[in-house]
């Protein structure tokens, strides 16, 4: 009886050993916040050649559950016609043409050039009211995770540069879609939500 007794409590314990394990395993391999958020992006400097340019027709901005988006919205822009981009992590911004510095505020500043000017480049006419120093027109960052400035730096032999202020030197993406050029912070280096 005694033999009996032992062999069903050493498979009772095996049982729940095995249990445990194979709940173990499981959530091992259930996807987590964090591998939702996965970016793998970088913090390097991108750029593309232009096809064209053509003129900025308005930048705005919104939140993700992984990163802060802002777009460049082109007008007359198409995804046959693409636009021009330099994105990059600067010490300080300077404005283009006067090289004065303008202050951006937060803990790091991505420098955001788009091969589309503020005005159109056969009328002169404006296309994007934006103005130097200032912060982006219809632009609030209330509430966002990883912007936290934005400031016009200037319009530029056909170049719109913007200065982004983020909370720390982050990974970031840049692509276009249609008429957009999109530019994505991650809110972390391992995007934890």
């Amino acid at each position: 009886m005694r033999r009996w007794g032992t062999a069903l409590a050493a498979m009772a314990l095996a049982g729940a050993g095995l249990a445990t394990t194979m709940g173990t395993a499981h959530a091992a391999t259930k996807p987590s916040a964090a591998a939702a958020c996965a970016t793998g992006w970088g913090s390097g400097v991108k750029s593309a050649q232009p096809a064209a340019h053509k003129p900025l027709k308005n930048i705005k901005t919104s939140r993700h559950a992984c990163f802060d988006r802002m777009v460049f919205d082109i007008k007359g822009g198409t995804a046959a016609s693409k636009t021009g981009y330099r994105v990059g992590y600067v010490d300080h911004l300077y404005q283009d043409g006067s090289g004065d510095e303008i202050p951006v505020g937060g803990g790091a500043v991505l420098e955001v050039r788009v091969a589309a000017p503020s005005y159109d480049p056969q009328t002169g006419a404006e296309s994007y009211p934006g103005r130097a120093r200032k912060p982006l027109p219809g632009v609030n960052l209330t509430g966002y995770k990883t912007f936290k400035d934005t400031r016009f730096g200037s319009s530029f032999e056909g170049d719109t540069q913007v200065g982004l202020g983020v909370r720390a030197k982050l990974p970031f993406r840049v692509f276009q879609s249609g008429g957009q050029v999109i530019v994505d912070v991650a809110h972390s280096w391992n995007a934890v939500r």
